[in-house]
């Protein structure tokens, strides 16, 4: 069942077999301070780490995508159009809710609802954003060396392609002009590579040792100091990202 449906539910004050959030908000008993709480709420279970499946559903989807990103030291392919179905959703399910919100025959209970469930709109928007601003960040930080990397490029949107050439050819003017043109010709540079002195430009770190968690059993990997190590489903291990760049690229894997 998509958002939609579950927002005609709303709507008609109907209800199906289905536990959706919506459905659990329109169908909660109304509030009574003068009456005890049988069942105490419990609080919201951590997401848990599983693994994706035919029936995960577009947020989970996200939310894994989102947590490896935040988590990863390289950039990730964009999902764009994981993005795109998601924020359709949310556009749909913000005209419904105002439909309702205008509706002259919704009660002052179901206004309650109702902002329950732009509450949870709200914290879809906020994993977006944060995703976006996530990739955003890598792009600014690694501008210059995307400019050179047709791999790395290959894994933006045509929206980050352009902005991380824009980005890098503005930070070469202004590194020109504050600091380059007052020096030598021969030293007048920004790609010089001398023996023994790290890169001028900046480059994602591999090397960095990050948490993975086996979503299967995965084939050994091997580890810088030579041994191989073989992770099993559910395994969480600490390790250096390019060990499992290609277990995390095949989703065999996930950050946390």
């Amino acid at each position: 069942m998509d958002w939609d449906e579950e927002y005609d539910l709303l709507a008609a004050g109907g209800g199906a077999a289905e536990s959706s959030f919506i459905e659990r908000v329109r169908n909660a008993l109304p509030d009574d301070d003068d009456l005890p709480i049988p069942d105490a709420p419990r609080r919201p279970a951590p997401i848990p780490l599983a693994q994706p499946t035919e029936d995960e559903t577009p947020l989970q989807q996200l939310i894994r995508h989102w947590i490896n990103e935040r988590n990863c030291p390289d950039i990730l392919p964009a999902q764009e159009e994981l993005l795109v179905t998601i924020l359709d959703h949310i556009r749909r399910q913000s005209q419904t809710v105002q439909l309702l919100r205008d509706d002259a025959s919704t009660s002052e209970d179901e206004h309650v609802r109702i902002m329950l469930a732009q509450t949870e709109m709200e914290r879809v928007k906020f994993i977006v954003r944060s995703y976006i601003r996530t990739r955003q960040y890598k792009i600014d930080k690694y501008a210059r060396f995307i400019r050179t990397d047709a791999e790395v490029q290959r894994r933006l949107t045509a929206g980050e392609r352009d902005h991380a050439s824009r980005y890098a050819n503005i930070l070469d003017r202004h590194l020109y002009k504050c600091v380059l043109q007052s020096l030598p010709p021969e030293q007048a540079h920004l790609d010089d590579s001398p023996g023994f002195v790290p890169s001028m430009i900046t480059q994602p770190d591999k090397t960095r040792p990050v948490f993975v968690h086996a979503l299967q059993d995965c084939p050994p990997i091997r580890l810088p100091d030579g041994t191989a190590l073989e992770m099993q489903k559910g395994h969480i291990s600490l390790v250096p990202y390019y060990v499992v760049e290609q277990l995390v690229a095949r989703g065999e894997v996930e950050l946390v």
